[in-house]
């Protein structure tokens, strides 16, 4: 088997019995959407798809609450209270003017 640059980059496809996702859009969000499929190059299904999908993730992984099982805690404490070590290279880097000031 033979696989192009084509086909490895193609997102797989969903199989087909999935049970769709309705929602509904005014005229407007749907011009818009549907300009945002065409300059992805994609249909307006696997464009919605795809970014209803990435919003998820980042929601999913946009949580500030991080539970420590009470049987870490004096270890995460101990870690958390330890000094801070020094690290050339991130020193180094620091005082380095960034390219973009020129």
């Amino acid at each position: 088997m033979t696989l192009s640059y084509k086909t490895f980059c193609q997102e797989p496809t969903l199989p087909a019995p999935n049970p769709p996702v309705s929602v509904r859009v005014s005229p407007g969000e749907r011009d818009l959407l549907e300009a945002a499929a065409a300059q992805a190059r994609t249909s307006l299904s696997d464009f919605v798809r795809r970014k209803a999908l990435e919003a998820a993730e980042l929601e999913l992984l946009d949580q500030r609450t991080i539970t420590i099982p009470a049987a870490d805690w004096e270890r995460f404490e101990a870690w958390a209270t330890t000094p801070a070590q020094s690290v050339p290279a991130l020193r180094d880097l620091a005082s380095t003017k960034p390219a973009w000031k020129g």
